[in-house]
């Protein structure tokens, strides 16, 4: 009787841990499925957001592609975070393999596009786009997709070169206009869409520093997006805990279902 007793407390238990794991999965899944919905709106929102942001992922290729690798995690996610709750509340051991060997892959690539990234961070620094300023920009040739973007750039974050208007000096775009130290998108511009007028841009042209932009586009950038890359960090961070979490539940409720 006492054997009896203490295999049914055992049955009982299991099947209360059972239940524990399955919506701790539950809960664990749902984060990841929000954490997809957010990486599928950040991803469309630079695609098709006007402030600025899409000309400065367009200026280098490597953050172009990023955006894309970010829609399309984002969207893994939030087919995964679906069917892990899905696995869960059915106790279908088909789905949670399923699920397991899904989201370990994305893991692993998740861990990957971290490790590229620190490789290539160098494709990141002043030093690059420097060196990219000086040999492709252009100045007036919008028709160009890196003048054009670098044009954006610049006006819209009033800024003017990488690290200031020295960085036209020996470039490509002093040799195609060697009469003027700066392009017109260094220019000031008033605060007033009719004030534009009277800043004589011909000062600006020829290096008057009270008619130009003097800060560079590269702390202009950091400093407006910088909380942003510290959020995103974190956020990446919770993400791979999350999964790490999920994939460990997924084998502890594929194992406890009978």
């Amino acid at each position: 009787m006492g054997l009896g007793e203490a295999s049914a407390r055992g049955t009982a238990m299991d099947r209360d841990c059972l239940s524990c794991i399955k919506y701790l999965m539950f809960v664990f899944n749902f984060l990841i499925f929000l954490g997809g919905s957010f990486l599928l709106g950040v991803g469309v929102w630079v695609l098709v957001d006007p402030t600025g942001f899409k000309e400065i992922v367009a200026a280098n290729p490597l953050l172009f592609t990023g955006v894309y690798i970010i829609l399309a995690m984002g969207g893994m996610l939030f087919l995964l975070g679906f069917l892990g709750c899905c696995g869960a509340i059915r106790e279908n051991k088909c789905l949670l393999m399923f699920f397991f060997m899904l989201i370990l892959v994305i893991f692993l690539a998740e861990l990957a596009a971290a490790i590229l990234a620190f490789i290539f961070r160098e494709h990141l620094t002043r030093e690059y786009f420097t060196k990219e300023l000086k040999r492709h920009y252009q100045g007036y040739n919008n028709t160009d997709v890196f003048t054009g973007t670098w044009n954006a750039i610049m006006n819209t974050f009033d800024c003017c070169g990488v690290n200031s208007p020295v960085d036209f000096e020996e470039s490509l775009f002093r040799l195609i206009n060697p009469n003027e130290m700066v392009p017109a998108a260094c220019c000031r511009r008033g605060s007033h869409p009719g004030d534009s007028a009277y800043i004589p841009q011909e000062e600006c042209l020829m290096g008057n520093m009270l008619f130009r932009n003097n800060k560079g586009c590269y702390s202009a950038v950091v400093d407006y997006f910088e909380l942003y890359i510290y959020v995103a960090g974190a956020l990446a961070i919770v993400v791979l805990t999350i999964e790490l979490f999920a994939m460990v539940f997924a084998m502890c409720l594929f194992r406890g279902i009978q």
